[in-house]
């Protein structure tokens, strides 16, 4: 399947405007030349109310369950809740904030290359938003769970510069399953990361902080000890709310632990 297709069961498969809108938001980043400006897209009005809906509750739940790095990067980051924001306007704040900066990209990217980008501090990010609709549902990364998730996260430096370890360690996998165990250790902490802060469990990964359901239900999963060794062998459902999460006991735990495992990820072992 191509990245312009829809699977039979997107909510957009049988609406023929919507996936005509979809391949035309698609072209803008497959023609998209690294280092040049990033083009705008043209929202429609019902575009824009999908985006108000879906990041003013958003916005209230972080508030109750987001950790405060992360609210601390989304008052830093300053994204407006009238309208689909552009990528340059993201962009821009980004690299003022933290040095990152997006990229457009027409859908989803060979692993490799959406993680070996994070170690030039580039963030790649699909422009699409989701089908009107379901607003508080997408089967796959669109423009709200992009910069709400992960852009929120990025405008914060310390976990700007944990993103970018990320990527230096995942170009030193080196076969598949290496890169599998990398890829899980990345989805229970930067996707799918719980923290002890203030008495209570709170979010930072980037896959709660954009789902409407989830970020509700998350305290409701079996909480396990942080334990990146464990996340690197677990598997996981993306199509399904996740039913095991592993809770750091503070921020510090997860700057500290994850930025001494990428950094070591990968590395020649010298023996004693």
């Amino acid at each position: 399947m191509s990245q312009f297709e829809l699977p039979s069961d997107h909510p957009g498969f049988s609406d023929q405007d919507y996936r005509a809108r979809r391949a035309a938001i698609a072209a803008v980043g497959e023609g998209y030349q690294s280092g040049k400006p990033i083009p705008h897209v043209v929202y429609t009005p019902d575009e824009d109310e999908v985006w108000r809906i879906v990041t003013t509750e958003l916005a209230r739940k972080h508030e109750r369950l987001a950790c405060r790095a992360v609210r601390e990067g989304a008052a830093a980051l300053r994204l407006r809740s009238d309208r689909v924001p552009q990528l340059d306007e993201v962009s821009g704040r980004l690299g003022e904030l933290t040095g990152f900066h997006v990229e457009p990209v027409p859908g989803l990217v060979p692993t490799r290359r959406f993680y070996g980008a994070l170690a030039d501090r580039a963030f790649l990010s699909t422009q699409y938003i989701r089908h009107t609709s379901v607003p508080f549902y997408t089967p796959e990364p669109d423009i709200i769970h992009e910069v709400i998730g992960h852009c929120t996260m990025l405008a914060s430096p310390r976990l700007a510069d944990l993103y970018e370890l990320a990527g230096q360690a995942s170009l030193r996998a080196a076969s598949d399953d290496d890169l599998d165990r990398f890829s899980r250790v990345f989805w229970f902490t930067l996707e799918f990361g719980v923290v002890r802060e203030d008495d209570e469990l709170r979010c930072y990964g980037a896959g709660l902080l954009s789902s409407y359901g989830e970020i509700e239900s998350f305290r409701e999963a079996e909480i396990r000890p942080f334990d990146i060794e464990a996340m690197g062998a677990m598997g996981y459902d993306i199509t399904r709310y996740q039913p095991v999460l592993y809770a750091a006991e503070g921020m510090e735990q997860v700057f500290e632990e994850l930025s001494a495992w990428f950094e070591a990820f990968g590395r020649t072992r010298t023996a004693v």
